[in-house]
């Protein structure tokens, strides 16, 4: 039997249609079971604590857990595999931060390509780092810090969490922009560092708000300035690097992301509950608390962020010849 001419039109524009449906319903009743946040750090960190507080919200509004899963190892590179090779399917979620874009030029044999096979999600918070110094060393500024370290060419440590950590990379920055020699001294994490840093092993350290803060308030550490562009409200009087070396920013920075061909319906729909969550007060507090700051927006927004992270630390990492551990 032939078709008018009319009907075949009718059919075809009938089945181009058919893909679209399931697309459109699939984002509209996404979740439907529970979905699993991957963090590539162990647990009780920065990465974790955001993880959870966030997690916790998206369960009580979107009416489906979300259950943090922490995939430690190789500085967030094995729990990032988890997330690339896992379904597009909006049900495997990865906790992205700082290292992601550090380890783009860090590794140079990844089993993936993070911003090609990593959707970003949404952004959720800056977190700065504090330039700390033990109260018993010589130096109460950034300028007196510069001066101290040109007078004394090569004798001065400064301590990290480890090679291509966010405070690894904040110290060499501040090498690069001051033309000061320091020497680097990596740890397993920040604790140990912050022990050898008040027994003047290392003399400098540019840790996190989150682990410096206690000891700064017990007068352990003298802080000499915050990373971010604008000052903190948790350290007040301490002003921020960019007021000593002119164009220096560094913050760690917090967000979600799904694997690539996730369809669009769906990353939409956790974009918006998360900018609704960032949006609450008693969430909006809490991370408040940590000391940052929150970057509701786009996924276009924080994939530009990515990306522009990406560029500025390979720079970093290529003038200073990092290699991991």
């Amino acid at each position: 039997m032939k078709l008018s001419r009319r009907k075949l039109l009718h059919l075809a524009a009938c089945a181009a249609a058919l893909p679209a449906v399931p697309r459109i319903a699939y984002g509209q009743t996404y979740p439907s079971r529970p979905v699993r946040i991957i963090v590539p750090f162990a647990a009780a960190g920065p990465n974790d604590i955001i993880a959870r507080a966030l997690g916790q919200w998206l369960s009580e509004h979107l009416a489906q857990s979300f259950v943090i899963e922490n995939r430690p190892g190789a500085a967030s590179n094995i729990g990032t595999e988890v997330v690339v090779n896992a379904a597009p399917d909006g049900y495997t979620v990865l906790m992205v931060s700082s290292p992601h874009a550090i380890n783009a030029t860090l590794y140079e044999k990844l089993h993936f390509n993070f911003i090609r096979d990593i959707a970003p999600v949404a952004g959720i918070m800056r977190i700065p780092n504090v330039m700390v110094v033990a109260q018993a060393f010589p130096v109460r500024s950034v300028p007196e810090f510069i001066s101290y370290a040109k007078a004394n060419p090569g004798k001065l440590n400064f301590a990290s969490s480890g090679v291509g950590a966010s405070n690894h990379m904040s110290g060499e920055l501040f090498k690069a922009m001051t033309g000061i020699e320091m020497t680097h001294v990596p740890y397993r994490s920040s604790g140990p560092a912050l022990t050898d840093l008040f027994g003047g092993q290392v003399q400098v350290m540019f840790d996190a708000m989150t682990s410096t803060i206690e000891h700064i308030k017990a007068n352990k550490l003298r802080p000499l300035a915050v990373t971010s562009a604008a000052q903190s409200a948790l350290l007040p009087e301490t002003l921020v690097m960019s007021d000593f070396v002119p164009g220096y920013e560094v913050s760690n920075w917090f967000g979600l992301g799904m694997p690539r061909n996730t369809p669009e319906e769906i990353v939409n729909v956790l974009n918006k509950a998360v900018n609704d969550a960032l949006a609450d007060p008693k969430l909006k507090a809490r991370l408040a608390d940590l000391g940052g700051t929150t970057i509701p927006g786009s996924p276009a927004d924080f994939g530009k962020l990515i990306a522009d992270e990406t560029e500025k630390w390979g720079k970093v990492i290529r003038a200073a010849n990092i290699k991991p551990e």
